[in-house]
């Protein structure tokens, strides 16, 4: 017969087991809570890490002699890795350092935007004459064409592969026409102006001879701009034919013969057998993760209208 005395004892028991139990739950909860936490700031250092820039390099002063790296890859274009701002800031950087012995811009694009080809050739030129004991060589690896070459030409001397590609020294405007499709679909446009040619080229208008022939000016201008400046890097070098500026490719074993290059090499043998720096440092700037969202948001919806309409590269 259980009696009082029993009775007080097992709720004492009882309440001892559930106070226990709360405990082992706490400190369960608080494991939990510390790992959790321990991984929110281990997520939160590797967001940090893409979102400080560590493209710049630092502290690289004084060495016994290095040669310096800078990468041009994809299409040069104003938001981007291989627009004008960027490559600029790496090669200011690799020519003010102490310890550069020479400069290798290698380069891996398609090309892309007369003006922002045309700046960053303009630049290779003033910091060749600013620093005349440091070397700018280009190394290319896949492909250099056009608006990658309009930049290379700027350079000391041009290493190719056998296999890359070279030249596309041309320019070109592309566009559609949507008329006749209107015309199926009985849509009508009603386009006004203030200014004759302010619908210049609007393709949803029919083609307009003297449009197209200004057009042409346009390209040609900007074709003999590309050609200037051909001339002006490679020199003697140059072994001009008729096919020479026609906007055709050649391989890196053609180019060579053609005097649009100057050699095979990679960037380990150019660093090594030309420069004499064994030693490899890069400087090209790396965006972080917040300005390549907001760059390409800015990228998409400027160059989304323009490009609709027409677009004018060097490729």
């Amino acid at each position: 017969m259980e009696t009082p005395q029993n009775q007080a004892q097992w709720e004492r028991s009882v309440l001892e087991k559930i106070a226990l139990e709360g405990l082992v739950e706490q400190r369960r909860r608080r494991r939990w809570g510390i790992f959790f936490k321990l991984l929110g700031f281990i997520y939160l250092g590797v967001i940090l890490a893409y979102v400080v820039d560590w493209g710049r390099p630092a502290d690289k002063l004084g060495d016994g002699g290095h040669t310096a790296l800078v990468q041009l890859n994809g299409v040069i274009r104003a938001k981007g890795d291989a627009s004008a701002d960027s490559v600029i800031s790496g090669l200011q950087a690799a020519f003010e350092d102490k310890g550069t012995k020479g400069v290798i811009l290698r380069i891996n694009s398609p090309g892309g935007s007369p003006v922002q080809s045309g700046i960053i050739n303009d630049e290779i030129w003033r910091l060749r004459a600013l620093h005349p004991n440091i070397p700018l060589y280009v190394v290319v690896e896949d492909i250099c064409a056009s608006g990658g070459y309009y930049v290379a030409s700027a350079a000391n001397k041009i290493f190719v592969d056998k296999a890359s590609i070279v030249g596309s020294i041309g320019v070109l405007m592309d566009g559609f026409g949507f008329t006749g499709t209107m015309e199926k679909l009985g849509v009508e446009r009603r386009l006004l102006t203030a200014g004759k040619y302010k619908g210049f080229l609007d393709p949803f208008s029919p083609q307009d001879a003297q449009q197209k022939a200004y057009a042409q000016m346009m390209l040609d201008d900007i074709h003999q701009q590309f050609i200037d400046a051909v001339r002006k890097g490679r020199g003697k070098r140059l072994k001009e034919t008729p096919e020479t500026f026609s906007g055709l490719m050649w391989t890196g074993a053609k180019s060579i013969e053609m005097g649009l290059a100057d050699g095979y090499g990679t960037v380990d043998s150019v660093a090594r057998d030309v420069i004499k720096a064994d030693e490899v440092r890069d400087y090209t700037v790396k965006q972080n993760l917040a300005e390549k969202f907001a760059k390409q948001i800015g990228a998409q919806v400027s160059e989304g209208v323009v490009n609709a309409l027409t677009r004018m590269t060097l490729r």
